[in-house]
């Protein structure tokens, strides 16, 4: 069995973080999204993976190498332009051949990661099975009706009045007749080949799709909010302890990762927190489900439930910054230039809030 993750998108819901970084490497309790997938399908015991990448390839090639570091061998796929999940499956036929794989979104998180799917799909035998999550907007995703009796009877990509609340989750598990059902289908009103579209074939043809209703938490990481409550339950699997010597005047409380050579003056650290190499804080505080990237400067400010990136510099902020999501290099200061006012230096798409 083989892995194939979908790296490819532009996450335009993370603008404009993603204008200038993959959205799948947008961390997660200092962690890239990605690797949590790369990691989930290793520890199924599938090593050949392959990664569907675009625009951002040379970013994702840097990050993940030759999966040496993971344990796997990975290969890269080109896809052109985001042309859909099942066009991803299309172009990555050569790769996976006559094997069965799983089909990971390098954007999704799942709790306990895929063990127990995949070893339930070997044993089945199915030709595909879905994951499936209740989700409270489900005309946000494709959706799946499924009978009393478990078995999938439709598929429908982003109904506008949905029959089911029943989403399909970003894993899924397919034979080789996956393939066959992808170039049978049309791209849709939105140009896309969709991958419900393909699996709605393999019903059709009277093949097997099993689905399987999640039962713990799931993330798509697509925007801001998911990624904060990501981080959250991330951050809440951290170990009790540091291993490092808090100097006098600063505290360290609950449950905090520090790595090396990160310095704390006249500070406060609450958990759970991880804060990357090198980082400095400064009468700071730094409040529960909160992650800080390496070589960043916080002084005279407070910081929680927020995802700050490498070498960012937060100085002299009054209020404390709260459901945040700051990207790499980013400066927060306060400046004495006349008039007073406010004055930022912002992307597209940025949102800034002001009390």
């Amino acid at each position: 069995m083989k892995g194939l993750i979908l790296s490819g998108g532009k996450g335009t819901r993370l603008r404009p973080l993603t204008y200038t970084s993959a959205k799948q490497l947008v961390p997660v309790a200092n962690k890239p999204v990605l690797f949590f997938g790369i990691e989930s399908i290793v520890a199924a015991g599938i090593t050949e993976i392959g990664i569907v990448v675009g625009e951002t390839k040379d970013e994702i090639r840097a990050a993940v190498g030759d999966g040496s570091d993971f344990g796997a061998r990975v290969t890269y796929i080109e896809q052109d332009q985001p042309r859909g999940l099942a066009h991803a499956v299309l172009i990555a036929e050569d790769f996976i051949g006559d094997d069965s794989f799983v089909m990971y979104l390098g954007d999704n998180l799942i709790a306990g990661g895929i063990t127990g799917l995949v070893e339930e799909f070997r044993e089945l035998g199915p030709n595909a099975e879905i994951l499936l999550a209740h989700v409270p907007n489900p005309q946000q995703f494709g959706v799946a009706e499924v009978t009393e009796d478990g078995r999938v009877k439709r598929l429908v990509e982003k109904p506008k009045e949905p029959e089911s609340d029943l989403a399909l989750v970003g894993v899924y598990m397919f034979d080789h007749h996956i393939f066959d059902s992808v170039k049978r289908i049309e791209p849709s009103a939105r140009g896309e080949l969709e991958i419900t579209d393909a699996i709605q074939d393999l019903i059709d043809r009277g093949l097997t799709v099993h689905p399987h209703v999640v039962k713990g938490w799931w993330k798509d990481t697509g925007k801001l909010e998911d990624m904060l409550e990501a981080n959250r339950i991330v951050l809440d699997t951290l170990d009790n302890g540091h291993g490092v010597e808090i100097p006098e005047g600063s505290r360290v409380e609950g449950r905090v990762s520090l790595g090396q050579g990160v310095e704390l003056i006249d500070s406060l650290v609450r958990g759970p927190v991880v804060i990357g190499a090198g980082t400095r804080l400064d009468h700071a505080f730094v409040g529960p489900y909160t992650s800080i990237g390496k070589r960043c400067v916080l002084e005279r400010c407070e910081l929680e439930n927020s995802i700050v990136l490498n070498d960012c510099e937060i100085r002299d902020i009054p209020l404390r910054i709260d459901g945040s999501l700051i990207g790499r290099g980013a400066r927060i200061v306060k400046t004495d230039f006349k008039p007073k006012a406010y004055r930022f230096m912002l992307g597209d798409n940025s949102e800034v809030g002001i009390t």
